[in-house]
């Protein structure tokens, strides 16, 4: 595949100008993954039978989810986006009811040809010394031709989130909390990731 300008992506039907600026608004800045991985959701998308209602898999925690829920519906808090934190750069498309879809995802043998991108995923320059600018030029010019497809059906069981429809109040805290997780919420089990906490306002004064 030749190498493409930025001038020629498109990522989601946006330039990739105003892909850049949709990722500095969100995400705080120019993360290289969100760059590529943008590239990954526009080719995933042109892959997907049009007219479909798709969910997404995300099988890493860093960048990628950020693409996923800035270019398509899929999001966290509606649940049509599950994180399966496998540590691998990829991401799935796919039929919410059939499992039917494609999965993208960073071919690591065609990395060679790229020595910044292969040195970010693989983390063999330390995070301070790498080049932000030359890293994103380099993903622009690779573009899609480190990207391997495939056709996926996914096990709608295997990914089937718990439900956790009945509530009820924590006896120590006050709080609500889902009924199965036990007698008193998670949080006053010593679940809560807080050193330290103090009540400024409990919202009854």
């Amino acid at each position: 595949m030749k190498n493409v300008t930025s001038s020629e992506i498109t990522v989601c039907g946006h330039t990739y100008d105003e892909y850049i600026e949709m990722i500095k608004a969100f995400h705080g800045h120019v993360a290289p993954g969100m760059v590529i991985g943008g590239f990954m959701v526009d080719l995933a998308n042109r892959n997907l039978p049009q007219g479909e209602y798709f969910d997404a898999i995300c099988e890493t925690r860093a960048c990628l989810p950020d693409a996923i829920q800035l270019l398509t519906p899929c999001t966290v808090g509606n649940g049509w986006l599950r994180v399966v934190d496998l540590g691998r750069f990829a991401l799935s498309l796919f039929e919410k009811y059939t499992g039917d879809g494609v999965r993208v995802y960073v071919n690591s043998r065609k990395l060679d040809d790229w020595p910044e991108i292969k040195a970010f995923f693989f983390k063999l320059t330390p995070k301070k010394e790498q080049d932000s600018e030359a890293l994103i030029a380099e993903m622009n010019r690779a573009h899609t031709s480190i990207l391997g497809v495939q056709k996926v059906t996914i096990d709608l069981n295997a990914i089937k989130s718990s439900r956790r429809d009945v509530f009820t109040t924590c006896w120590l805290c006050g709080e609500g909390y889902p009924e199965n997780d036990g007698e008193i919420c998670l949080g006053c089990q010593g679940k809560a990731p807080y050193s330290h906490f103090e009540i400024l306002s409990s919202g009854e004064d």
